[in-house]
């Protein structure tokens, strides 16, 4: 079975491509095909922007297609920047711009109201009419200063409290366990299982 990772995000494509590892499926990404898409995400919700992403990536290439949406949740914005934390501080900004504008928006909140989570949906399309939807989520809260180092997104502004560590402080083996999308991963796993037989 071929599956398709329906993302242009080379971040997203390393992490998901490790989390399939495993599995008995030959993983494509956007450098295994020309003009693959870039499929606006137009949807109102994470669901709706993970179906859009897959049923479009399916439709161009004749395969199946994975697609994800994420998005953080902040209790204090009322769960912004959700659905629109990829653009929360504009169109084709960086990580750092959307770090910047959290931090200064929760300016002078206390740590015990800067809860959040991270969400994500899963969407495969089968190319037969089939599609398959899951979701992983994980709590945590904003911290008041933006890490320097690894991760994306997010990361490092992401205080996981089980582990002690922000998200950016991670190795992707010790994020994949408990991430978002890590837990959106083992269930849409169970799904390609089972139809692998």
């Amino acid at each position: 079975m071929k599956i398709v990772l329906a993302t242009n995000n080379v971040d997203k494509i390393k992490e998901m491509k490790s989390l399939l590892a495993d599995l008995p499926v030959e993983i494509l990404t956007r450098d295994d095909f020309e003009n693959f898409p870039d499929v606006d995400e137009t949807g109102s919700t994470l669901e709706e922007n993970a179906m859009i992403k897959a049923t479009a990536v399916t439709a161009f290439c004749d395969l199946p297609a994975l697609a994800d949406d994420s998005g953080l949740n902040v209790d204090a914005l009322h769960g912004a920047p959700g659905v629109y934390s990829s653009r929360f501080a504009g169109e084709d900004v960086t990580y750092l711009d959307n770090n910047k504008k959290l931090i200064e928006k929760l300016q002078g909140v206390a740590q015990s109201k800067r809860t959040a989570r991270f969400r994500c949906v899963i969407a495969i399309d089968w190319n037969d009419g089939e599609t398959d939807l899951v979701e992983g989520s994980v709590e945590g809260f904003i911290t008041e200063d933006i890490a320097e180092g690894k991760g994306f997104g997010y990361d490092p502004v992401f205080m996981h409290p089980p582990s002690g560590k922000r998200f950016s402080e991670m190795t992707v083996e010790e994020k994949n366990q408990v991430s978002h999308r890590g837990l959106a991963l083992l269930e849409i796993k169970k799904a390609i299982q089972e139809r692998l037989g």
